[in-house]
């Protein structure tokens, strides 16, 4: 088989760090921002979430392939990292409803991976030091020509992705004949997240990241959804500008991830590139509302500031990280608008936070 002779393979961060590994047998050179996710399984959900175009995902669980792959399990139409670092890369998986193995689900996308890597000094090495672009290389070019090529490589901070995930042209998801219509933004949305409004009785119409809001209104929806994705969100001046119109149309409006850092702009209040981010399906948030601790998952790099959001006279904190206080959740006072920073529909993780769906619901209903 393939990976019975492995070359030897290296992870090289902007600062000229060098980390050493074999190849798992693709063989190539691939670019993006460094990070590490803690979640324990979930493996093939994170790889093709679209919020992680652009960056070279670290994974913090030793064993990766184990269960093999399954294409119910993803979260949009293909691999969505730049490469994957990780310690034990496992050619053979032993999970019944396995459809394959790994290894060949990243030979038919090209993915480059580099494995025997030291994880552990990696992520602590990236918590010391920070984010930072980095290049994996497994085909033999040099260091030289690997750092000149790394230093032509943009910064997420500043860096507009979501045009380059989002679907299109429009799509629909879910049962015509459903009680609810959500017209959704889509800037690297989730199938999970459709999947839990179609649950709860909606029928979704998703829209190209550029899309107006005279398009989004045509749809003649009950609210609107404005979806997770990757990069920085100060870039989005034309989505910033649409979520305005939403809200000024007074009808319900909910927003993940990047959304919420929209909905931020969108009210005046900034966002920031974080030292690191927050990726793993273990991260407590305190719900300010009920006083309630919560198991989330997260997955991002950017955060809304929170100083300027307590003094805002419109919006207030209704969730917030525990582990470093910063913002996870918000709502608006005067409007049938909140957002969350974190994944209630979860994909992997825990579902504590699965109840926000429901909560989106009740304003439809209003």
């Amino acid at each position: 088989m393939k990976y019975t002779t492995r070359p030897q393979a290296i992870l090289l961060l902007a600062d000229g760090t060098i980390f050493h590994g074999k190849s798992i047998g693709i063989s190539g050179t691939t670019f993006g921002e460094v990070c590490f996710n803690t979640g324990m399984t979930g493996y093939q959900e994170i790889f093709t979430d679209p919020s992680y175009f652009g960056q070279i995902m670290v994974a913090t669980n030793p064993h990766i392939g184990n269960y093999g792959v399954n294409t119910n399990e993803v979260e949009s139409d293909a691999i969505k990292i730049s490469g994957l670092v990780c310690k034990n890369f496992s050619f053979n998986h032993s999970r019944p409803d396995s459809e394959s193995n790994l290894y060949d689900y990243f030979e038919k996308q090209n993915l480059v991976c580099i494995s025997d890597v030291d994880t552990r000094a990696l992520v602590s090495y990236i918590r010391d030091n920070g984010a930072q672009n980095a290049v994996i290389s497994t085909d033999g070019t040099s260091i030289e020509e690997l750092k000149k090529q790394l230093a032509n490589v943009p910064d997420m901070k500043g860096l507009e992705l979501a045009s380059t995930v989002s679907t299109k042209k429009p799509y629909y998801f879910g049962e015509e004949t459903a009680t609810y219509k959500i017209a959704a933004l889509d800037l690297g949305i989730k199938r999970n997240i459709l999947r839990n409004l179609a649950h709860r009785d909606c029928y979704i119409k998703i829209f190209p990241y550029n899309a107006s809001f005279q398009e989004l209104q045509a749809f003649n929806p009950n609210g609107y959804f404005l979806s997770n994705g990757p990069g920085d969100p100060e870039p989005l001046t034309g989505v910033q500008a649409v979520a305005r119109e939403i809200l000024n149309s007074n009808k319900p409006l909910f927003g993940i991830c990047l959304g919420h850092q929209i909905i931020a702009l969108a009210n005046g209040i900034s966002t920031y590139k974080m030292f690191n981010g927050h990726r793993g399906i273990n991260h407590p948030v305190m719900n300010v509302l009920t006083g309630k601790g919560e198991i989330t998952s997260q997955n991002h790099g950017f955060a809304v500031n929170r100083e300027e959001l307590e003094n805002h006279p419109d919006l207030e904190i209704t969730h917030y990280h525990i582990n470093d206080n910063t913002v996870a959740g918000m709502q608006m006072k005067s409007k049938d608008c909140f957002s969350v920073q974190y994944h209630p529909e979860a994909s992997p993780g825990p579902h504590d936070s699965s109840y926000l769906f429901d909560t989106f619901i009740e304003l439809l209903k209003k």
